[in-house]
């Protein structure tokens, strides 16, 4: 098998590292920024739960003082007292602060008696079943709609500096996972001799550090995070205590005791396997290296599984599984391939063959993608219109679009694989790796003989030039290795190969921010069903009496005024109509005709005319209305102010 050679050689090479290194900066330089505006957009996250219903409803105008507040949501979400806030018109709380669960996804808190006329305000602050934070507010009245002092902040809970900063550890979190659990896999699987390579150590290291360093800043911020948005809040100790006792903080506290265990694992892989030699010695070790390293593999997936959006919904039984088979796919894809970057462009030799075994990987992994994404995706969209019409759906979409270019792209990767092995003949990756060292030795044998040459000393006394001799055996030695890269670089195989290996790391870069920010934003099926929701919820709130308020002004010297429409029960079937015309000054405005028609657009019904008896003055009636179907009709009513001086004004309302 072929030895794949990289840009830098063994141990002259060092100039020829620093020059590609400022390449691979300049690419990682232009995909920071682009992260960093993608998840600047991306602030604050969109909520995961939904306000589906409340009681009094959003708007309602009622005639005695409700003993308490019910608020529906479309998913089980975390409260705690203090969670739902009740305001008076003056700003005053007048709630217990005691929040209970109601059932249904319900949630209630008991009000103070003695409650005065006016507008009150709801506000509510809750985490939903998947780990995110929510937030809003609406209004009610009690008599009759007032003047309110009540001022809510502009910023939603989830977002701010804050929010950015949780939303970039999260980012930074998912990448740690991906190149500790992908890179040791990496080595362990498809290049045991990669874990004696420093590069390649200090890839699965950093992920480790990324790791740990993300989870430990969730876990400080996740309490201003889902609560005041003060950076301050992350160093108290009463809330970090509290978020202890949640299921995000108990995932993320797990998740460290793991990376301790992940912790000894890599010391192991980086030293007492690396020393191994007996074959036999290094097998045992490696069957428990692999045993012990894929559970902890598992378990760090597990922590994402079991608080984010596997855990919430539909069939999460079974979708935490396939979530955490997800992101092992990922993590072996991914992380092997940026292990696989870092071994061309920066570790002396690779063989082909563990180009060709990381290739088989990957093919399995993205197999292993496409079938628990495409069940991710039916549970989290769950209908083609959410597929296009939700945030959710668009940028699922964008994700499957960069799957396709990433794998486009391993497959141009997997045909320069296949070329420098049918260009190895029968070289056996043992022997390629004999002959590397073979030739090391003999450079570092030469350079030896060179320093150890006897030096004549001048007649004069002078001094041995045995630094001089040293410093001409390196350069030596260097032009060697220079010649060595030059016959390498012009193999265009192996640089093709780096090329699309460079590709599909900046492609799944890319990528990775894509699925974080997919993670915060609001799955399509709950979108869609809390819209459904919602609807219905108006629809209810308007199937009762209809009162509308509509001016008029015909132009002439005395023609403004206002109709006020009465609909009594305001539903499908027969209903009682009331008209009632007053001047500006609201004294009973007596004209001589009025006409009423409705009309349903969406269902191309009307307009149905009705023509109201005239009762007294400024006021006509009409009984026997009929509405044949719910929906948003238009009221067009035409007023008459003299023989020649009449207009139509039009309102739409929610009926039945």
């Amino acid at each position: 098998m072929q030895t794949i050679a990289p840009r830098c050689g063994a141990r002259s090479g060092t100039s020829a590292r620093f020059r590609a290194a400022p390449s691979i900066g300049r690419l990682l330089l232009v995909v920071a920024v682009f992260l960093g505006a993608l998840l600047a957009a991306a602030a604050p996250a969109s909520a995961h739960a939904a306000l589906t219903g409340s009681d009094p409803k959003q708007g309602a105008v009622v005639d005695k003082a409700p003993t308490r507040v019910a608020l529906t949501f479309s998913e089980k979400v975390a409260m705690s007292d203090g969670s739902v806030r009740v305001l008076d018109p003056a700003g005053k709380r007048v709630d217990t602060g005691k929040t209970s669960d109601l059932g249904s996804n319900t949630y209630g808190v008991p009000l103070h008696k003695g409650l005065p006329d006016g507008t009150f305000t709801v506000a509510y602050q809750v985490v939903s079943a998947d780990s995110h934070p929510i937030s809003g507010a609406y209004t009610f009245s009690v008599g009759a709609p007032s003047d309110t002092k009540v001022a809510l902040p502009d910023q939603e809970v989830g977002g701010g500096f804050v929010g950015g900063l949780y939303g970039f550890a999260r980012y930074l979190s998912y990448a740690g996972f991906i190149l500790v659990v992908g890179g040791a896999a990496f080595v362990l699987g498809c290049w045991p001799r990669g874990a004696g390579v420093r590069p390649v150590q200090r890839l699965v290291v950093s992920g480790w550090v990324t790791l740990t360093a993300s989870t430990l800043v969730m876990l400080l911020l996740r309490a201003p995070y889902t609560g005041s948005g003060k950076l301050a809040d992350a160093f108290d100790m009463a809330e970090l205590g509290d978020v202890l006792q949640t299921k995000t903080g108990a995932a993320l506290v797990s998740r460290l005791l793991l990376l301790a265990a992940a912790a000894l694992f890599i010391a192991v892989l980086f030293g007492a396997y690396e020393k191994r030699t007996d074959p036999k010695e290094r097998k045992d070790l490696t069957f428990g290296l692999a045993i012990g390293g894929s559970v902890v593999a598992v378990g760090l997936a597990a922590t994402w599984a079991m608080a984010e959006h596997a855990s919430t919904g539909i069939q999460a039984a079974l979708a935490m599984p396939v979530d955490v088979v997800h992101l092992l796919a990922v993590a072996a894809w991914l992380g092997g391939l940026a292990a696989l970057v870092v071994a061309l462009y920066f570790a002396p030799s690779v063989e082909a063959g563990a180009a060709r075994r990381f290739s088989r990987v990957a093919f399995c992994s993205v197999v292993a993608l496409a079938a628990t994404g495409l069940y991710q995706s039916w549970r989290q969209v769950g209908s083609w219109s959410a597929l296009t019409g939700t945030s959710y759906g668009q940028l699922l979409l964008v994700k499957i679009g960069l799957v396709v270019v990433l794998v486009g792209i391993a497959w141009i990767s997997r045909r320069w694989t296949a070329k420098i092995a049918g260009q190895a003949g029968d070289l056996a990756p043992e022997a390629a790796a004999a002959d590397v060292l073979e030739k090391r030795a003999e450079k570092q044998a030469a350079a030896k003989r060179v320093e150890k040459k006897p030096v004549t000393v001048p007649a004069g006394g002078a001094e041995p030039d045995s630094e001089r001799s040293a410093q001409l055996a390196r350069q030596q030695a260097a032009m060697s290795t220079a010649r060595e890269k030059r016959i390498r670089d012009a193999d265009p195989n192996r640089s093709g190969l780096r090329r699309s290996v460079l590709a599909e790391a900046g492609v799944a870069v890319v990528l990775l921010a894509v699925t974080t920010i997919l993670t915060s934003t609001e799955p399509g099926r709950t979108e869609e069903e809390a819209a459904a929701s919602k609807t219905a919820a108006s629809a209810a709130q308007r199937s009762g009496p209809l009162t509308l308020k509509i001016p008029f002004d015909t132009g002439s010297d005395d023609g403004k005024g206002t109709v006020q429409l009465d609909l009594d029960p305001g539903r499908t079937g027969s209903n009682d109509m009331h008209l009632y015309v007053k001047r500006p000054n609201g004294s009973a405005f007596d004209i001589p005709e009025v006409k009423v028609s409705f009309t349903l657009k969406s269902k191309d019904v009307g307009p149905l005319p009705v023509a109201p008896d005239h009762i007294a003055t400024g006021h006509w009636s009409a009984s026997g209305v009929q509405i044949p179907m719910a929906g948003n009709w238009k009221i067009a009513v035409t007023v008459r102010t003299s023989d020649i001086d009449q207009v139509t004004v039009n309102k739409n309302a929610q009926i039945g």
